[in-house]
């Protein structure tokens, strides 16, 4: 055990900026998710990108998550080239996700023509779509030739966002078993997992390098340039902050790094949305891409958000105590719940919030509504 003055290196550099970071990713993902819903009620096309997970749906994330942990842990060396490839996709289509709405918002602010470029294509686009194509396959492929940390977090938010996004839970109810499955998952797989395996599976996954294939095809074909080319990257699964960032002096080489798992902010992320969606019931604000939930009425979401900022900001100070990995989920989850159904069951309106579900997007009633 760390004596207590070591916890005034939360206020280095590296783990503030982790703490905002995660909980900007978190609260942005919930008001993407939002914004999506009402894309959705107006495009029912958008319906089959995604889905909502009902209990025993959400109930087997833990189980195939243990089953693709240990997975990843025998096999990874072995199949790290083919997840580094489906894992540049995913970045690409998920960053076009993410910074089309914006697009979209400053193209109607500005007033710029959009002309479709689909002569050639069986499915119509536009050439701001194809420009922004361009520019989300250019960073996939900065990160592939640079593998910096930064490009790394830019594509691990993404995934985050569009995660949140096509994978929905019913009601809080679903929510607060999906977390408390994960809450032990996360600490048995950080905790326990040695005492099984031989090394703690978590950590040795969340820290396992993969091999790049475009360094593997540079170097079969001997092209120019190789040098450039980083052989190991690390897979936007996690935000990773160097310890010394900005010249901090949290103990640690210039190649350690301060790391959040990508699943530690979606899934508080898939709550928020949750206590996001019925806030807008209750007080029906106008959404758009730049949307920010007022203040006023002391709405759920903020206490959920503060909860969150809360759990965090423990799970930080207890790796720099007992100086050793710390399964997030183990504070973050009651951080993040504890609140709302305390505040709800006060105002008398935890029946509805528990058993609210999510609306029907293919309910004419509801649109009409809307």
């Amino acid at each position: 055990m760390e004596p207590l003055w070591k916890l005034l290196y939360l206020l280095e550099p590296a783990p503030v900026t982790l703490l905002l970071t995660a909980v900007a990713v978190t609260f942005g993902s919930a008001i993407r998710s939002l914004n999506y819903g009402k894309e959705m009620e107006q495009n029912h096309e958008l319906l089959e990108a995604s889905i909502t997970l009902d209990r025993s749906q959400a109930l087997m994330i833990p189980i195939m998550s243990s089953c693709s942990l240990l997975l990843m842990f025998y096999l990874f060396s072995s199949v790290s080239q083919l997840l580094t490839a489906f894992t540049a996709i995913a970045s690409a289509s998920s960053l076009f996700f993410c910074f089309y709405p914006y697009v979209m918002y400053f193209k109607s602010q500005l007033g710029l023509l959009d002309p479709y470029m689909s002569r050639y294509c069986s499915k119509s686009f536009t050439l701001l779509q194809g420009l922004l194509l361009l520019l989300c396959i250019g960073i996939v492929a900065a990160w592939l030739v640079s593998g910096h940390w930064l490009l790394n977090n830019l594509l691990g938010i993404s995934i985050c966002i569009a995660f949140v996004s096509h994978v929905r839970l019913q009601n809080i109810k679903i929510c607060t078993m999906l977390l408390v499955c994960l809450f032990v998952y996360d600490i048995f797989w950080v905790f326990f997992s040695e005492r099984f395996f031989g090394a703690n599976v978590m950590v040795s996954v969340a820290t396992q390098l993969a091999s790049n294939p475009v360094h593997t095809v540079a170097s079969s074909l001997s092209l120019p340039g190789l040098q450039l080319i980083t052989k190991k990257l690390e897979l936007p699964v996690k935000i990773v902050f160097p310890k010394n960032l900005f010249g901090g002096i949290v103990p640690g080489n210039s190649a350690d790094f301060m790391m959040l798992g990508l699943g530690d902010m979606a899934i508080p992320a898939m709550l928020l949305y949750l206590v996001l969606c019925f806030d807008h019931r209750k007080s029906r604000d106008s959404v758009n891409p730049l949307y920010i939930p007022s203040a006023g009425g002391h709405k759920y979401i903020w206490y959920a958000l503060s909860g969150y900022a809360i759990g965090l900001v423990t799970t930080l100070a207890a790796g720099v105590l007992t100086h050793s990995p710390q399964p997030a989920l183990l504070y973050l989850v009651p951080a993040t719940l504890g609140p709302i159904i305390v505040v709800s069951w006060i105002r008398n309106e935890l029946t509805e919030l528990w058993e609210g579900t999510m609306p029907d997007l293919n309910d004419k009633a509801h649109l009409t509504e809307v």
